[in-house]
């Protein structure tokens, strides 16, 4: 299946009023990591350009260390993947502790970054991005429209960047589930 870029949501969408923000429910970390995935794969796109705009100015400031430490991150990511599928026990951490999961990539990067590079670009031009995503995935309350897209990307009608990521992390996979025993008793 082809990849798609997800839409670039309105501004006024995705930075609306205090009235589309609620402190989401900390009890509940299914309801809660089911916001953040929702609004990941919505608002993938803004994401991007606010990221963008934060690794290009840390960039622009410290060329070289931004690409090591980019670099590092991604290799990272990409080792912990694949352990993640050749071993049990990391497979099952990343599926019910998917936070758990990226926060020991973090720092694992972080503790390779900061033997070969600055450790603030890593800060600012690394997890300072996916922070601010974090938290707005996390805040931001879920509309019609983004549970629509959501659900035409868990069926397999759409796969987009995010969506690939987010299936790396195993965190759609019970959706997709749910959704073909779904369609197939209706098909029976």
């Amino acid at each position: 299946m082809e990849v798609q870029v997800a839409p670039l949501r309105a501004w006024d969408d995705f930075f609306p009023g205090s009235d589309r923000f609620a402190r989401p429910d900390f009890k509940d970390i299914s309801k809660w990591n089911n916001r953040v995935v929702s609004n990941l794969l919505y608002y993938q796109t803004n994401y991007l350009m606010v990221a963008a705009t934060v690794v290009s100015i840390v960039g622009f400031l410290s060329p070289l260390n931004m690409l090591i430490g980019g670099t590092v991150v991604v290799l990272v990511f990409m080792g912990f993947v694949w352990m993640s599928h050749n071993k049990d026990i990391l497979r099952k951490l990343k599926k019910q502790y998917p936070t758990t999961f990226v926060v020991a990539i973090m720092l694992s990067s972080y503790f390779l970054i900061s033997y070969l590079g600055d450790v603030m670009v890593f800060m600012f031009g690394i997890t300072l991005p996916l922070l601010l995503m974090f938290v707005h995935a996390s805040l931001r309350l879920r509309n019609i429209k983004n549970k629509l897209e959501n659900k035409m990307e868990g069926i397999g009608l759409k796969k987009t960047p995010m969506g690939i990521i987010l299936d790396a992390l195993e965190q759609q996979e019970e959706s997709i589930n749910k959704l073909a025993d779904y369609i197939s008793k209706v098909k029976e």
